[in-house]
């Protein structure tokens, strides 16, 4: 069975509230096995059969059904996690200021054109990821990048943790 990590977007936000355990019992629900559970952000590993797109629609949906609408949810397998983390650019930036916006599908080649940083924020597009490093920090940043809004993020710290717990899964 394949370990995934799963990434949900728009929980935990206007008055959208999933506590981790109840995030738990869903994917339970649909098959998946193993489950846990990473920070009150969203973020889920499981083990299941399934293909990476079907497990990420099931989870939307049944996402979907409990909150009215679908929140988005992104999938990653072990080593894609992986190699998401050790192909981060900046290297001089803190891992907290640097945040992985992870994207339902590839970005377009011209993610990056709309992009107005006008606090030094850096990008850089990797298929299904955009790197954004927020010089002082996601939170006072300005930004402004369309290319985002389809994803969510996490930064680098809890990218590298996500990762490792993925690895500890796989044994």
């Amino acid at each position: 069975m394949t370990v995934y990590v799963a990434l949900l977007r728009a929980v935990n936000v206007a008055g959208t509230a999933l506590q981790m355990t109840e995030l738990k019992t869903i994917c339970e629900g649909l098959g998946f096995t193993d489950m846990k559970t990473y920070i009150q952000s969203g973020n889920v590993l499981f083990r299941s059969d399934e293909p990476e797109a079907q497990v990420a629609d099931r989870l939307d949906d049944a996402l979907g059904r409990k909150f009215g609408k679908k929140p988005g949810v992104m999938v990653r397998s072990t080593e894609e996690l992986q190699a998401i983390v050790e192909n981060a650019p900046f290297p001089e930036a803190k891992p907290n200021f640097l945040l992985v916006h992870f994207l339902p599908e590839k970005a377009a080649k011209d993610a990056l054109d709309k992009m107005v940083g006008p606090d030094g924020e850096e990008a850089v597009v990797a298929g299904r990821e955009i790197y954004v490093h927020y010089p002082i920090g996601s939170g006072k940043s300005k930004l402004k990048l369309p290319a985002l809004k389809p994803g969510t993020s996490r930064n680098l710290n809890t990218v590298r943790k996500l990762a490792e717990m993925a690895r500890a899964m796989e044994g």
